[in-house]
């Protein structure tokens, strides 16, 4: 049999599909980061979890590629540029990055930074977060879009902070913010911007497809877009209305999905220029998908399409449009998060256990004096080679079956019952070895490789770090972060630290298809196995919970260097303490700590306890409020 290769490694865990040339392997087996500025420069991220945690940083660690990041926002507008230019398209174009989908202040901070050639600006929807973009970008010619919905404190804050140079643009989602906004503008002295979201009729694609059409949350119906224009016109303030808005939804796999609507909110934007608004600005809204599985199809996971492609379709129906309506062509808005920063951040999981769901292969020959039924699955593992799959399959599930009810009845043992059951799974093992060597595997049986897998016990919490993956079954690429010269031999599903069924992650990408067990090597004793989850930088950190009280895990931000590490690490921030997830759910140090003091005392008085023993506990229960909420 011919030697496993990194090649093989690349295939099996498709790197090339869904890391974008961003990851690969090297000779050493170690999956890396390469930057494109600098491609020489690889990040070994195994190196990286061996010299992270020699500075006493624990596991699991969520790591923020800057090189990777900076690269995507490059991808973006640059995609826009090259269309701008090829279509000869008289308009600019200004993203902006949407903070929700992952508010983390150093990561913003990053975006604003590699942003700045492009003037991509910052998208709001919640005054906590207009307070962080109003602070966090400077620059004049980048945009600021508020949505969502607005009180007056909200539009007081947009409102001045144009005195302030910020180019904020208020988008109206609800008719009555616009006598508000009329109001506070004449009351502050200032000239506000506004924008219109439109309800569209069309539709995207996927979980989030009904963002759009009459029933959305938000926007304006096409009479109340009419009546908006009216109103402004009566105040003689229709010079305000610069902006048309719209969304059709997340992760929206089919480009085709994408070039209907930008053909009705295009021509809307030109009827809203026809009806006497000055306009100028045509702000797209997110949806521009990730390919997570790297199929390149109109799978919910995946895209068929790229941000060229994206780009250019963009440009090509708004510039017919305009041409159409004899109108100016806009500046073009995006609102891409997911695209900007989901290949950005990975988690790194160690596996900390393994259990063996079933026995060894090879079955010890039954005594004579073992039920028939165990003579009688002995016999279909023996001649599994001549038989037919299923034939044997459904004899053996039979016979599991008969032996449940004899135990049931009390009419057989545990020891008889244990037997068979270990038979029944040997005849499985044995039948998937068998099918999986030809190469055909009936679909009634596919279900044995998931029973037959392994379970991988790893130092993380899905709710936290993955939600999406609990919440949604979204498919995020995982695969061992070292070992990739070796032939994974093992079949496994993953399983967190909470105490919840749900804290598993069974389903996996293929380039084909999903599959139920993932690739994995021997965990040998004595010797870390690591692996990653990646493409988890848009709103899995934000929408993470607290499951068991597992807290926000230890973070940093990694940057390519010419240094000998090859890598340079910007920031750690640390994950929360124990302390620190009890103070969220009410429960204060000092307070739990009174009450132990109260507990040790009547167990001093009832002579159950030493007071050494009792100063040891305290000394625990005080070391134990202030670690990691993750296992040491």
């Amino acid at each position: 049999m011919p030697e496993w290769t990194v090649d093989d490694s690349t295939e099996l865990y498709n790197v090339e599909g869904w890391g974008q040339g961003l990851f690969g392997i090297n000779q050493d087996g170690h999956l890396v980061v390469r930057p494109p500025r600098h491609p020489e420069r690889e990040v070994d991220l195994y190196e990286l979890v061996q010299d992270i945690q020699s500075r006493g940083v624990q596991l699991p660690l969520l790591v923020r590629l800057s090189d990777v990041l900076r690269a995507r926002i490059d991808a973006l507008a640059g995609a826009f540029h090259k269309a701008i230019a090829t279509h000869e398209y008289d308009g600019v174009y200004r993203g902006v990055y949407p903070v929700k989908v992952n508010q983390q202040r150093h990561l913003v901070e990053e975006i604003v930074h590699f942003s700045r050639p492009h003037h991509m600006g910052l998208e709001c929807g919640s005054k906590p977060e207009l307070l962080v973009v109003l602070a966090e970008l400077d620059d004049p010619r980048a945009l600021i879009i508020c949505n969502g919905y607005k009180d007056t404190e909200f539009l007081e804050l947009a409102l001045l902070a144009r005195k302030l140079g910020r180019n904020v643009v208020i988008v109206i989602e609800q008719l009555e913010e616009v006598h508000e906004i009329l109001r506070l503008a004449k009351e502050l002295d200032v000239e506000p911007i506004v924008g219109v979201r439109s309800k569209l009729a069309t539709r995207g694609v996927g979980r989030w497809s009904t963002s759009a059409g009459d029933r959305a949350k938000f926007g304006l119906t096409v009479a109340e877009m009419l009546e908006l224009v009216e109103i402004l016109r009566r105040h003689d303030r229709l010079g305000i209305l610069r902006l048309l808005h719209f969304h059709i939804g997340s992760q929206i796999s089919s480009i085709k999905a994408i070039e209907r609507a930008l053909m009705e909110g295009a021509r809307t934007y030109c009827e809203l220029t026809r009806l006497g608004a000055p306009m100028g600005t045509l702000d797209l809204g997110g949806g521009v998908g990730v390919d997570y599985d790297g199929s390149q199809t109109r799978y919910h996971s995946s895209v068929n399409y790229d941000l060229d492609m994206y780009a250019d379709v963009v440009v090509r129906t708004v510039k017919a449009a305009c041409i159409s309506a004899d109108i100016p062509e806009p500046t073009l808005v995006t609102e891409c998060g997911r695209a900007m920063v989901a290949h950005s951040s990975m988690l790194i999981v160690p596996v900390v256990g393994v259990t063996r769901m079933h026995p060894p292969d090879q079955p010890r020959s039954p005594a004579a004096a073992e039920h028939p039924a165990v003579h009688r699955l002995y016999g279909i593992y023996r001649s599994i080679d001549r038989r037919d799959p299923m034939q044997a399959y459904q004899e053996a599930q039979a016979l599991k079956g008969e032996a449940l009810q004899r135990f049931n009845a009390g009419l057989s043992s545990l020891e008889e019952r244990a037997r068979i059951d270990e038979l029944f799974w040997q005849v499985c093992r044995r039948l998937h070895r068998v099918l999986m060597d030809e190469g055909s595997m009936p679909d009634e049986l596919r279900a044995i490789q998931h029973e037959l897998a392994d379970i991988y016990f790893c130092n993380f919490s899905v709710f936290q770090s993955a939600p999406d993956s609990w919440a949604i079954d979204q498919l995020f690429p995982v695969m061992p972060l070292h070992r990739l010269t070796e032939e994974p031999k093992r079949r496994a599903v993953l399983t967190d630290l909470t105490c919840d069924s749900d804290g598993k992650i069974d389903k996996f990408i293929d380039a084909r298809d999903v599959k139920s067990v993932l690739e994995v090597h021997e965990v040998k004793e004595g010797e870390p196995y690591y692996l990653g989850l990646f493409l988890i930088g848009a709103y899995q950190e934000i929408l993470g919970d607290l499951h068991n009280l597992f807290g926000d895990t230890n973070a940093v931000h990694v940057s390519s260097s010419s240094g000998p590490r090859g890598y340079r690490i910007r920031h750690l921030v640390e994950g929360d303490t124990v302390q620190e997830v009890l103070s969220f759910v009410q429960y204060e140090r000092d307070h739990l700590m009174a009450k132990l003091r109260g507990a040790l005392e009547l167990a001093y008085e009832e002579d159950r306890l030493t007071v050494a023993e009792g100063k040891l506990l305290l000394q625990r229960y005080d070391r134990a409020m202030r670690s990691y909420t993750y296992v040491n």
